[in-house]
């Protein structure tokens, strides 16, 4: 159900479902890709969900501005800093739990967004802290989905990256028309200990340190084929998601 398309005396008739938020960003991704890409994909998994859940959750309008600062060496990127980004997802917050909604997700797909979405989650959610009924969580579906993207053999890369094998698949089963695959090169910058996948730690770096091209991997394998595969599990896990957040029972009062 697209909150969007109701009108306000609707609403508090639906403050009982989950509202869901989705987010993604306008930024390079590469020579091959798409500026919209993950807002691209994003909104699909929405659609794909919406059409499993029907009435049973309330979707926003894709936010397509992220917080992508770190990719604007790149011609094309257009970006809200972390602080205002945070700002605009508190205010968002605010607006639907005003409205009288008590379970609301966040549904990410874009990286740099996680950092400020939750500083936004947490934000709120302190201010809130004795209304017991009230769930915000932060979900980006890339995570969400995970075991379910390493499991699928057809895969060479098992998590996804920036415009490689992974996304460029799934755009090009989305839009075909908009990949050029005859450019589809990562450009990949060693790190010493190959600290950018390692667990324990956390880097942060400037997309253009990361690689010259603007992007990761080895997207010239992507495939339609591994691209449809990875939205039926995307909206599998997030269909999940949105229904385990819908039984969530309130907080006992401590």
């Amino acid at each position: 159900m697209q909150y969007g398309e109701r009108n306000w005396t609707e609403i508090p008739d639906l403050t009982r479902l989950v509202v869901v938020v989705p987010l993604g960003s306008l930024e390079q991704h590469g020579h091959h890709l798409p500026l919209l890409t993950d807002s691209m994909i994003g909104d699909e998994i929405v659609r794909r969900a919406e059409d499993t859940l029907g009435d049973e959750a309330v979707f926003l309008p894709m936010l397509w501005p992220g917080a992508s600062d770190h990719h604007r060496r790149f011609p094309g990127t257009v970006s809200l800093s972390n602080d205002t980004y945070a700002r605009v997802l508190v205010d968002i917050l605010e607006s639907l739990i005003g409205s009288g909604f008590r379970r609301i997700l966040m549904l990410n797909a874009h990286g740099g967004n996680v950092g400020p979405g939750q500083a936004a989650l947490y934000e709120v959610q302190m201010r809130y802290r004795d209304e017991h009924d009230l769930w915000l969580a932060f979900a980006t579906w890339f995570t969400v989905a995970a075991p379910q993207i390493a499991a699928l053999d057809m895969l060479e890369q098992k998590r996804i990256s920036h415009a490689s094998e992974l996304e460029t698949s799934m755009i090009l089963a989305l839009r075909p028309e908009l990949v050029r695959m005859d450019a589809a090169r990562g450009a990949n910058t060693p790190a010493p200990s190959d600290v950018r996948s390692a667990s324990r730690v956390t880097v942060v770096r400037a997309f253009e340190r990361l690689s010259v091209t603007g992007a990761l991997g080895h997207p010239e394998r992507a495939t339609v084929e591994k691209g449809q595969a990875l939205f039926d599990v995307a909206v599998n896990e997030v269909v999940s998601c949105v229904r385990e957040v819908a039984a969530w029972e309130p907080l006992a009062p401590g």
